[in-house]
């Protein structure tokens, strides 16, 4: 009963089904329903932040009734990979909140997600209740984080990514010294592979500074109070060598300096502070196209937010046989269409031919060399991903009050970088127009590519 028709379709993914059009179908549908219902989800953290969300669904006994489960499921997800929460309180429709509650539960189809919200992320058991009066939700409370833009002193600025790690000296706000060591942590089962590493990057940052006044550091993952909760960096170390050595490895690090301000946060929110501190504006939402997927927001006020914001898990395509996550298990998530695996998913798509073991950043490599020499199936790939991500932009638009949109990463270096955002932008000015006017999309220019996320993680401690 949904009429779905995009203006745009991705050449090598004919059958994308945007989520902002599945939503806005639905709810024009519910909002012809004279039955339809007050809807609200609250996820709750385990600091007591809470987000909330309010919408409407169709009357139980509506001929399209089958249709809420599939709204809300979706809804919940991006939530709690855009905010997090390891409770969730359904209001105003008994049978949906069952059904979630059965899906997020171990036996369910989102089991998997249920159990990283809870015990990985927050340490607590992940739960699904249910109110019947409004009265009894839990409202809005989030407190905004104003971390970073501290510029004085000495410091360090370090970002752990999939296959190399940055460090930079930053002397009162001014680079003078950065470099870039590859490595590959993903599988490394020895923890001091990794602590040893990121001492390492920092010994040769400090060398080029006369004292180490604090350290700021960024990397992929979901980190709380400078704690490593979950982060597919440290994945092939065991459960018990991560609980004793890599869950605290920042705090160690930290007192091999001297107890200096330390501070370690998701790379998406160091991508977000300083596209903010370089636009000299605020509402910025940062997306990375790499390894995986990152995303960070800078509020309208300044400041982070204690949110995940991990938007390679968020679905952006509502379509039965979307492309499935290996590791969540889910369909249609950002992961496959905006990182370097997207764009090997899209290259055998376009006709390449790549040995399954060659990795996904080599394949990467391959397609930007193709498409610096005109090659057509490189262009179809930047395209198609172009056109995905133009409407992603919209759906997250919808759940994020954004002024500029950033975007960077290995996906979008090269004549493919532009390609994708004069896609996007098209959608945006086709499908959308009143967030083609608001929102400005963009890239960082080469200086603070090469040095804007390097100061902007080495102004995230305060001085003592």
């Amino acid at each position: 009963m949904l009429s779905i028709a995009p203006r745009y379709i991705p050449a090598l993914d004919t059958d994308y089904l945007p989520a902002p059009l599945w939503n806005r179908a639905y709810k024009k549908l519910a909002a012809a329903d004279p039955a339809s219902r007050p809807f609200a989800l609250a996820l709750v953290q385990a600091d007591g932040t809470v987000t909330r969300h309010d919408s409407r669904v169709l009357a139980e006994a509506h001929p399209a009734a089958a249709l809420n489960f599939k709204y809300a499921e979706r809804l919940l997800k991006f939530l709690l990979w855009q905010k997090g929460g390891c409770r969730v309180v359904v209001q105003g429709a008994p049978e949906i909140a069952r059904a979630l509650a059965h899906a997020y539960g171990p036996q369910g189809e989102r089991a998997f997600d249920g159990e990283f919200m809870g015990e990985k992320v927050y340490g607590r058991p992940f739960e699904i209740v249910a109110t019947a009066s409004p009265d009894d939700m839990p409202q809005e409370r989030v407190a905004g984080l104003p971390m970073g833009r501290h510029l004085e002193g000495c410091r360090i600025g370090f970002d752990l990514g999939g296959s190399d790690r940055k460090a930079a000296a930053v002397i009162d706000g001014k680079v003078v010294f950065s470099e870039e060591i590859p490595w590959d942590p993903y599988f490394q089962k020895d923890p001091a592979y990794h602590i040893e590493g990121v001492h390492d990057s920092l010994k040769r940052a400090a060398a080029h500074l006369p004292r180490v006044d604090a350290i700021g550091g960024s990397s992929a993952g979901v980190y709380v109070n400078n704690e490593v909760r979950v982060a597919s960096l440290f994945r092939g170390v065991p459960p018990e060598l991560f609980e004793k050595h890599i869950r605290r490895m920042f705090f160690t690090l930290q007192e091999r300096w001297g107890g200096v301000p330390f501070e370690v946060v998701n790379d998406g929110e160091v991508t977000a502070l300083a596209g903010s501190m370089s636009l000299g504006d605020n509402a910025v939402l940062g997306v990375s196209m790499g390894t995986s997927m990152a995303g960070g927001y800078v509020r309208p006020d300044g400041a982070i937010t204690p949110w995940l914001n991990e938007l390679a898990f968020a679905p952006v395509d509502y379509r039965e046989g979307a492309p499935r996550d290996e590791w969540s298990g889910d369909l249609g998530c950002g992961v496959q269409y905006f990182s370097q695996q997207g764009v090997a998913r899209f290259a055998a798509k376009a006709g390449f031919d790549f040995a399954d073991s060659m990795p996904f950043a080599d394949r990467l490599v391959e397609v930007q060399k193709a498409m610096a020499a005109g090659d057509p199936r490189a262009a179809a790939i930047y395209d198609s991903i172009g056109v995905c991500f133009g409407y992603a932009v919209a759906h997250y638009a919808d759940f994020y009050d954004v002024r500029h949109l950033l975007v960077l990463g290995r996906v979008t270096s090269g004549e493919g970088g532009e390609r994708i955002l004069e896609r996007a932008r098209e959608v945006l000015r086709g499908e959308f127009p009143e967030y083609a006017e608001r929102i400005r999309l963009g890239m960082p220019d080469e200086k603070d590519k090469r040095h804007g996320q390097a100061i902007a993680a080495a102004s995230l401690p305060a001085l003592k």
